[in-house]
């Protein structure tokens, strides 16, 4: 089979497309005929720093759609043809997959092959930021960082269906303005000094919640945006800075919470609940209608272009690798 192949970590050119061995399921593990394959920023850590990564050479690729080709020993609700989507731990860049059982779900009704690869990672990490580690409540204000990538774009929507009364979001580029405000968001802020603008939007009070996956500075002054006993979490350190440090001082004034998701965290901490969150999260797109648009498409050969693009920070939304369409 055909797949790309990090050798060595580095630049987008590392990626190579490689003749591989086609991999077989072994107890509780099925294998997909990937049709689609995500683009996520943890795969461009992987190949850049290894981030995640147990050892060289590997195949990038934390999330697959297709039909499965092969069940292993035990697996009885996956049937050979099935058009599934998975969360996989790697291996998601090539022509089969091989996914664990527990994380490969059936396609939400009403979605195509294209449409579903989007959600593997990206629904449920919107769905646990609002309703677990978020604990939004109707009638709350939240901000969003990254509002035009992948789970920004979900969480305009996600946020929206849970009741939130002002939904704020940030972005890098003006460009990027229109397309939040198509997903969800009531006020869309540009650049670095989004605390001032959301100071003036909220008359000083700041909001309930704050979603940060940027870290380092940009994490701070989310945090420093809350409102009296508001939440701060972060799903990512886009931004690779060193980690803060919230002490007492920082928090006790004004009775805040800081806290962290990972849906690769959970996925090997607790499979059991993240088939719960992925099953309450897919029923979002089955019945309220969310989606993730896919902005750009590149063939398995081009894996390369498709982190170029991610990494030039001009992207919105999902992109996918059109595996065998």
């Amino acid at each position: 089979m055909r797949a790309v192949v990090v050798e060595e970590f580095g630049t987008p050119e590392v990626l190579r497309l490689r003749e591989q061995p086609e991999p077989v399921p072994g107890p509780g593990q099925v294998t997909i005929a990937t049709a689609y394959a995500g683009v996520n920023f943890a795969e461009i850590l992987g190949r850049s720093n290894g981030y995640r990564v147990s050892s060289l050479p590997f195949v990038p690729g934390l999330e697959a759609a297709g039909l499965v080709r092969a069940v292993g020993e035990g697996v009885t609700e996956l049937q050979v043809g099935q058009p599934v989507v998975a969360l996989l731990s790697g291996g998601g860049y090539a022509e089969t997959a091989l996914a664990e059982a527990a994380q490969t779900f059936a396609v939400p009704q009403g979605l195509e092959l294209r449409e579903a690869a989007a959600l593997p990672s990206v629904l449920p990490t919107a769905y646990a930021l609002i309703h677990h580690a978020g604990r939004l409540r109707a009638g709350e204000s939240l901000l969003v960082q990254g509002a035009a990538g992948g789970v920004g774009s979900a969480l305009g929507q996600v946020a929206r269906i849970a009741g939130a009364s002002r939904i704020y979001g940030v972005v890098s580029h003006p460009d990027k303005v229109k397309y939040a405000l198509e997903l969800g968001y009531d006020e869309v802020f540009v650049g670095t000094d989004f605390d001032r603008q959301l100071a003036e939007a909220t008359g000083g009070r700041g909001v309930d919640l704050a979603l940060d996956s940027v870290g380092g500075d940009t994490w701070q002054r989310s945090v420093a945006s809350l409102a009296r006993y508001g939440r701060a979490v972060a799903f990512g350190n886009a931004g690779g800075a060193a980690p803060w440090t919230a002490t007492f001082a920082d928090l006790a004034p004004k009775a805040l919470s800081v806290s962290a998701f990972s849906i690769l965290g959970l996925a090997a901490a607790d499979p059991a609940a993240l088939r719960a969150l992925t099953t309450a999260a897919f029923a979002l797109a089955a019945t309220e209608g969310v989606r993730l648009p896919v902005t750009a498409e590149f063939p398995l050969a081009e894996a390369a272009e498709a982190h170029r693009l991610v990494e030039s920070r001009s992207s919105t939304c999902k992109l996918l690798l059109a595996v065998n369409p």
